[in-house]
């Protein structure tokens, strides 16, 4: 393996850059200038596909596909290459099911239409960047497969999923992108691990090695030093996260770190292949360029292209994106002869508070608790405590003589009727609860679109590692050192979860905190329906106008989310959306559904967009290796990639994309049977009447 270092001097004045063999006195700056926004150094690495590759990290697929992660020589000091070895093992794995019989080797993986292991030559290149008006690192990475064709080159885009790291799209489209021999582009959109231990003043550089140094680190909180002493001296061993604490609200700028990222690609490629005179250069115009990726991926990509004002971007396919689109009450959305839902898309942070306020009640309705898979780990007691806490604070309408029955049954029809989650995200909806789904989304995307700082406790909640009791500790060094490889960005991750400062009795792990107006284990009830109520702009209990700090957070919340919601314009470009009917995560009246529905209204008949909804499928494929989800759902990857198929022949043939439809697949009967080509049918070229997807005067019409 080769490492090379290549120089990028900033200039007194801000960012004037210039590769620092490309220019002198005699001799003028070459063409393909290192791109503006670039910060620091550029890294980057060749890899033989022998000893480390870029898809694998030299694991294989067989490597990936293992129960058994990789280790560190030193656990307290990994090498860089350690931790990208863990880092693409645990991003790879976090996003695709590995286990037997879910696909993997079959339909998808490494060595699917590639080589038995998949390894995959080429080169890398990894940098810091920023977006103007900000100054908080984003990492940037391009893969260059060795297989590239500067002849007939293509470029994909691979943001991370999630908050996850630099690595967090490389098992979607990642490996789509690279065994296509394209050029693949990612970014962290600002999120990444990116902790900061407030106590140590520890922070990761961009290879994930920890310093207490003034290198160059992925963040660090926006304190003094002796504002880090005065937060410390009152709240220990406390952690600031990037993306809840970096005040920037990242994702308003999700869309421009996606086209920044495709600049910085176009950058490496001519700095590989000698692209630097206007007649060998590989540029936007001779490039296919497809943004994709899943998720909070999907949905920056998607922005991406509807900022798109230069042409980088041909054409979008994506999956579970998660979009805010912009409301438009001028159409409903109707499920076969359900009734027709007007309150559609709602933001983010409103239906992920709510599912964290009453979800916990809602896995104790007779239809979940004895149903839903992996149930158990939401203990009765807890959730009875939750029921009634809310009926408590009359959030839970019963009769006096009403039961925890009647209060969960209660509970999960305010999910499905008040907030328009459809009942088939309901089985899967408690293990999302007991992963803190809903609740880490809360915290984070709270204090991010309120710009808050991690001195500011948003409704009294911090980062911490814990105890078994719940208790705070300071965070084992092991763990920390591993944190880059092993965080998915937004906690409860890798050792660290959200505290209840505000708990009775003394700060707590939210699951075993004793709410102050209920005296009772309740999840932390009181913080959580302090971030519902910052979400609705109003007191979710009295409904009464909130005041002082609380309405300036709110207002600042309600900008944040205006900031992020999308326009529905993909300026006519060819795309496909791929959305499994169960997502718990992002459900589809809120993302999907309405951005199709507007989408239709504002490029009408010029719109290429095509929205495929997936029947059996959910968010989080690594579910299906668990039995009753495996034997309940497909997995949505199948038919991401199937996605990123179509928008490739309609790009490079000219073929027509299927019209938008449900795609009615067959889960496995049994854990035990693999799947097999009759449980995947295909998205039809030419689907049956019954099974179109479209907008009809101001209906958005979805089959049964």
């Amino acid at each position: 393996m080769k490492r090379i270092m290549i120089c990028a001097l900033i200039g007194a004045a801000g960012f004037g850059l210039t590769a620092c063999n490309d220019s002198n006195d005699d001799n003028p700056p070459a063409a393909n200038q290192v791109p503006g926004f670039i910060q620091g150094d550029i890294q980057h690495t060749q890899y033989d596909g022998i000893t480390d590759d870029l898809l694998t990290a030299g694991l294989g697929a067989t490597g990936l596909g293992s129960a058994t992660a990789p280790a560190f020589s030193d656990s307290l000091n990994p090498s860089p290459g350690e931790l990208r070895r863990l880092a693409i093992y645990n991003n790879y794995r976090a996003l695709v099911d590995t286990s037997a019989g879910g696909g993997y080797g079959e339909f998808f993986g490494p060595g699917v239409g590639n080589s038995t292991e998949g390894l995959i030559p080429g080169h890398e290149y990894i940098a810091f960047m920023t977006v103007p008006g900000d100054d908080v690192p984003v990492t940037v990475m391009a893969q260059v497969p060795d297989t590239f064709d500067p002849q007939n080159p293509c470029m994909i885009t691979a943001p991370s999923s999630g908050s996850r790291g630099i690595y967090g799209a490389i098992g979607t489209a990642g490996e789509w992108g690279l065994k296509k021999g394209c050029a693949v582009v990612y970014t962290d959109k600002g999120s990444g691990t990116g902790s900061h231990n407030l106590e140590t003043n520890a922070a990761q550089r961009i290879d994930g090695t920890l310093t207490t140094s003034d290198d160059s680190v992925q963040f660090r909180a926006d304190l003094t030093d002796a504002e880090r002493d005065d937060f410390n001296a009152i709240t220990p061993d406390r952690f600031a996260w990037k993306h809840a604490h970096s005040k920037t609200n990242p994702e308003a700028d999700w869309g421009r770190h996606v086209l920044q990222s495709v600049e910085f690609g176009f950058w490496a490629l001519n700095k590989q292949f000698g692209g630097d005179s206007a007649t060998n250069a590989i540029t936007p115009m001779n490039t296919l360029v497809i943004a994709s990726s899943v998720s909070n991926g999907g949905g920056s990509s998607v922005r991406a292209a509807e900022q798109d004002t230069q042409g980088l971007i041909d054409g979008v396919a994506v999956s579970e994106p998660n979009v805010n689109p912009v409301v438009d009450t001028g159409f409903t959305i109707v499920q076969g002869t359900g009734t027709a839902i007007t309150e559609h898309s709602r933001s983010l942070l409103e239906y992920t508070t709510a599912l964290a306020v009453y979800q916990g009640c809602a896995n104790q309705a007779p239809a979940i608790r004895d149903i839903a898979p992996l149930n158990v780990f939401n203990t009765p007691e807890v959730r009875e405590n939750i029921c009634n806490s809310l009926a408590g604070k009359g959030l839970l309408a019963g009769a006096v003589s009403a039961t925890i029955d009647d209060y969960a049954i209660e509970a999960q029809r305010i999910l499905n009727e008040d907030f328009g989650i459809q009942p088939e995200q309901n089985l899967l909806a408690p293990v999302h609860f007991a992963s803190k789904v809903a609740q880490s989304i809360s915290m984070t995307y709270a204090n991010a679109y309120g710009r808050a700082g991690v001195e500011d406790r948003v409704c009294g909640l911090s980062f911490a590692a814990t105890d078994s009791a719940g208790a705070v500790t300071p965070f084992a060094a092991a763990g920390e050192a591993a944190a880059f490889a092993t965080s998915n960005g937004i906690p409860p991750t890798a050792g660290v979860d959200i505290v209840y400062d505000d708990a009775e009795g003394e700060p707590t792990a939210l699951p075993t905190s004793v709410s102050p107006s209920s005296s009772q284990i309740d999840y932390g009830l009181d913080a959580l329906l302090c971030l519902h109520s910052l979400a609705l702009g109003r007191d979710a209990v009295t409904g009464d106008a909130l005041t002082g700090t609380d309405a300036a957070l709110a207002a600042a919340i309600s900008e944040g989310i205006e900031d992020i919601r999308a326009t529905g314009n993909l300026r006519g470009k060819p795309a496909v959306f791929v959305t499994g009917r169960a997502d718990a995560i992002l459900p589809i009246n809120h993302t999907s559904r309405p951005y199709y529905g507007l989408n239709q209204r504002v490029e009408g008949a010029g719109s290429e967009l095509r929205y495929y909804e997936v029947l059996n499928a959910h968010h989080l494929d690594i579910l299906n290796q668990f039995p009753g989800i495996g034997d309940r759902y497909v997995p949505l990857h199948h038919y991401y990639f199937q996605a990123l198929d179509l928008v490739w022949e309609r790009l490079t043939n000219g073929t027509k994309l299927p019209p938008s439809q449900v795609v009615r697949t067959t889960p496995r009967a049994d854990f035990a049977t693999p799947l097999a080509q009759s449980n995947l049918p295909e998205i039809a070229p030419q689907p049956a009447d019954g099974d179109l997807i479209s907008l009809v005067n101001d209906e958005l019409r979805i089959p049964e």
